[in-house]
Parts: structure tokens; C-alpha cells; sequence
């Protein structure tokens, strides 16, 4: 069945370019004589918005039409604060970071409009929506890796079984986005997606279904759990009032981390592959979190979570604080994003972490910027853990045996990482992106090897359609103080990767 998923996304993706150049012979009235115009001929006269025709004949439909070149005069949503500083695409945002909101305050919904509700907007569902400001789209993203590694890739993550195609991401996306430009009314929103594949692994929440990957132990695969999952992993509703300051969003349920450049979902991130920093630190909050625009330039956020990647009602749940300010220049060009993403004194338990994290952004112009974030985050007291998902040893030190260093020492367990990327627009297509980093996990509690790494990377976006990206990447790192690769095996590992992301 899952590789039937897959060959479908193959198929699937080496249909669009297909259907492009049939909608474009098409458009350019070609003789009924041709062979290709026979075939396009009727389907080019089907309109996304046509209820006439099949549901999928209109999904067909979208797809063809948002291949055509975008009205380079239509005129740009209104915004409360300074411009965009970047493209998007062939970046995959507009804005300089801030996390736990969709867009900043002031911002207005940037979001596409995708096939799926292009294809439903003549019906009656797709008309409610519409009226109430609701989106429905995801995508699907299959990846496929060289590795010189044999058995696994970590902590190379998402892609962690090497010398393979795989399964990602199947994600779908309900929301509605508060309207946080206008100052006049309250507002509200809400936010839920759905994520199925292998990238379930990383994403988990301790006390939502869980259990697929905590209790199905797998000693043949890289990673403990089923190898394809479900995680019901953002569901978070908005209150946008407008006279707090300048707007604040009260955002209360589960949502992503705040601090990091990447993020879980493939569409928010530079590169296929994520940062070893970015890998092993926190993934999901659950609790409340403000965001508060005080100026054009500062923004503050606030919140209580249960602490990371631990649902409030897992026993493993500690309170945790959460704080953050960002700062942009008045001429846009720079960023600070200093952030406290969980803190609270108690015992390391599922993932209990004190994490410490700073941004800088710079951009040199409008087509190249470069993000650099640094951390400190550690655990207190790991050979204390109570939880049976929890090691109280590494896998390797220096000086023991793989699989024979003794326990974590009582105290804190700290690890250290920097991680900085070179991001080059090409043209409105085309980006690339250069992401160097240094980590030192330095009791092994991260990562399970008492290391220091280096990991040095080099990808490309390149977008087909609006719809459907490209990503091939190159990817070095080294382990300097255990052979960590490879499961203990090799001390480098070099791999090549290859995905897809096709937006429905």
C-alpha cells in the first residue's frame, strides 16, 4: 500500500509538466489534426470554477491554470507595518521570523490559493468557506537519498533511512487566519493540520497517539515505532484583539516551537534536510501563547506550555514559561529574535527541556539574506528519568565501548549548537540555499553520541509551478570525537537527496 503512495506521487508529478504543455497547445489553437490537440482540445475548455465538470476535471483544472504567468499588475494586500523583505517564492516566506502565529500582526493571509479549493469554489462548501475566510490545501512530499551511510542517517534527519525513496509527508491543512491588518474588531481563527508519513517520528507528541511510536519497538529499523504514521500535530485556536498595543493574538493549543529558522513542514524550509541543532531540540508546545505587536519593530510573546513535545494531560508534562521579543530594523535589513522557548526546574522526564535560543537575520538585498541561530538547551538530571521511553546512558562516549558508555551524571545534561545559512534568489523560480553548522552534544543526551559535529549543506528550490517544487541537495557532516554515524559505525557521512513538494 505505502509504496503504491509512492509510485502515485511519481506518477503524479511526472504528469504536471504534461499537463502544462497540453493546456499550452491548447491555448495555442493547434490543428485538430495533431494528436496532442485532439487530447487537450476539450479538457482545455474546462475552467477550475466550472461545476459542469467533474470534481477532478476541475482539480485538473487549477492546476493547468495557475501554471500560467502570474498578472504582474494586480495589486498587492493591504499590510499594517513595513514591507515584505523577501519573494516568496522562491523563498518559502515573505517575512522575517516569528513563530506561534501564522503571520505577524499586520500582516495579511499570504496564503495561496491552492487546487483543492480552487476546484471546490463553485460548490456550496466551497462558497461557505469562501464567505467565512476558511482554507483547505496540503501537500504530498516524497523524497529519495544516497548515503554513504548503510543501516542509518542520523542525526541527518527527516530523511533517516538511507539509500532509499521514502514517504514524507502527507499533510492537510484546515484554518482560517485571524485578519490582524484591519483595527476596528476583534478577530479569530483557528489552525489544524494533519500529518501523515515517516516524518511522524520526529513530530510526536507524548499523549497524542503516541503510541505508534512509543510502543512498537523496531530493533531492525533506524528508528523505533511503525515506519508511517499519523500526527494530528497543530490544532490551535486565535483571538486577535486590536487594541493592545498596536494587536495582540491569544493563541491557545498545540502549535509548533517558536524560535527555530526551520520548521516541520517541508514548504517552510530552505533546504530538504534539517540542521543537527534543529533535529534534536523541541518540536511542539501545547498551552497558551500571546503575541503582542508593540511597533513596527518590536514584538513581544509570552506564554505557559506544558513543556516540550508532552501533552498537559501525559504524566511526563511540566509547567513551562515561554518568552520571546523580536526586534527588526527600521531599514529592514536585520532581525533579532532572542527567545527562552521553555524553561521551568523540574527533572528531565519525556523531553523535558531549559532551551535558550538566539536568531539574527541580515539581508544583504532583496535577493540575498542570510539566518544564523545559536542555542544552549540542556536537561536536568537525565539518569533520574522515570519515563521508560527515556536512556539513562548514551549510545557512545569517548573512551567506552559503542553501547557500554556508563549513565548521564546527575546535574545538567547541556548541549551547544550554531547553525547559519547563505540564501541566494536566482530569479523568481530558483533559490539556493548554503547552511553550515557547528553542534557539541556534550554528555551524548541529545543525540546519543558524546560528540562534537559539523555538518556543511548545499540545496536548491527550484519551483516547477506554484504548486509543485523541486529541492536537490548536498549534504557533508563529521563527527570529531566518536565515530556517531552509521549507528556508531563511522566517524563522516556524505549523501545526496532528491525531493518533491506538490501543493494541492
Amino acid at each position: 500500500m505505502l509504496c503504491k503512495k509512492v509510485i502515485s506521487s511519481a506518477v503524479l508529478f511526472a504528469m504536471l509538466p504534461i499537463g502544462q504543455l497540453m493546456a499550452t497547445t491548447a491555448e495555442s489553437g493547434s490543428s485538430t489534426s495533431d494528436p496532442q490537440s485532439v487530447i487537450s482540445a476539450p479538457v482545455a475548455h474546462v475552467a477550475s470554477n466550472d461545476c459542469s465538470a467533474g470534481f477532478l476535471s476541475r482539480l485538473a483544472a487549477a492546476y493547468r491554470e495557475d501554471a500560467q504567468p502570474a498578472d504582474p499588475n494586480a495589486p498587492a494586500a493591504k499590510r499594517r507595518g513595513m514591507d515584505s523583505p523577501f519573494s516568496s517564492p522562491p523563498f518559502p516566506s515573505a517575512e522575517w521570523q516569528l513563530g506561534g502565529v501564522d503571520f505577524p500582526i499586520g500582516v495579511p493571509d499570504e496564503n495561496s490559493q491552492y487546487p483543492l479549493e480552487k476546484a471546490l469554489s463553485c460548490t456550496a462548501v466551497g462558497s461557505w468557506m469562501q464567505k467565512n475566510r476558511i482554507e483547505m490545501y496540503g501537500w504530498i512530499n516524497p523524497s529519495m537519498n544516497l548515503s554513504s551511510s548503510s543501516f542509518t542517517n542520523y542525526p541527518l534527519s527527516y530523511a533517516t533511512r538511507p539509500n532509499r525513496v521514502e514517504f514524507d509527508q502527507a499533510l492537510f491543512r484546515i484554518q482560517r487566519v485571524p485578519d490582524t491588518v484591519q483595527t476596528d474588531h476583534i478577530d479569530w481563527g483557528f489552525h489544524f493540520d494533519d500529518l501523515y508519513g515517516y516524518d511522524y517520528h520526529y513530530t510526536t507528541m507524548k499523549g497524542v497517539t503516541s503510541d505508534q511510536l512509543l510502543n512498537n519497538p523496531a530493533p531492525s529499523q533506524p528508528l523505533n515505532g511503525k515506519i508511517y504514521g499519523n500526527d494530528p500535530m497543530i490544532a490551535y485556536v486565535d483571538l486577535y484583539i486590536p487594541w493592545v498595543a498596536q494587536g495582540m493574538v491569544i493563541t491557545a493549543g498545540r502549535y509548533l516551537s517558536l524560535p527555530d529558522i526551520e520548521a516541520q513542514f517541508s514548504p517552510n524550509n530552505y533546504l530538504l534536510t534539517h540542521s543537527i541543532l534543529y533535529t534534536v531540540d523541541a518540536y511542539t508546545n501545547m498551552g497558551v501563547i500571546t503575541t503582542t505587536k508593540l511597533s513596527d519593530q518590536w514584538t513581544l510573546q509570552l506564554g505557559v506550555h506544558g513543556g516540550d513535545d508532552s501533552a498537559i494531560w501525559d504524566s511526563t508534562s511540566r509547567l513551562s514559561a515561554q518568552a520571546c521579543v523580536r526586534w527588526v530594523s527600521k531599514s529592514n535589513n536585520d532581525m533579532l529574535y532572542p527567545c527562552v522557548e521553555s524553561y521551568n526546574r523540574s527533572n528531565q522526564t519525556y523531553n523535558n527541556l531549559q532551551e535558550f535560543v538566539l536568531t539574527w537575520g541580515h539581508r544583504f538585498s532583496p535577493n540575498v539574506h542570510m539566518l544564523t541561530e545559536a542555542y544552549h538547551i540542556y536537561v536536568r538530571n537525565q539518569s533520574l528519568a522515570t519515563d521508560p521511553s527515556q536512556s539513562h546512558a548514551p549510545v557512545g562516549e569517548p573512551g567506552y565501548p559503542l553501547g557500554e558508555a556508563p549513565n548521564f551524571p546527575l546535574g545538567n545534561n547541556p548541549a551547544y549548537g550554531i547553525v547559519n545559512y547563505l540564501n541566494i534568489e536566482l530569479n523568481p523560480t530558483n533559490m539556493v540555499s548554503i547552511r553550515n553548522e557547528f553542534y557539541n552534544d556534550v554528555q551524548g543526551q541529545r543525540t546519543g553520541f558524546a560528540t562534537r559535529y559539523s555538518s556543511h549543506t548545499i540545496g536548491m528550490t527550484h519551483w516547477v509551478s506554484p504548486d509543485l517544487e523541486i529541492r536537490p541537495e548536498l549534504r557533508y557532516e563529521r563527527a570529531y570525537d566518536f565515530p556517531a554515524y552509521d549507528g556508531g559505525r563511522k566517524n563522516y557521512q556524505a549523501t545526496a537527496l532528491l525531493d518533491a513538494i506538490l501543493h494541492y
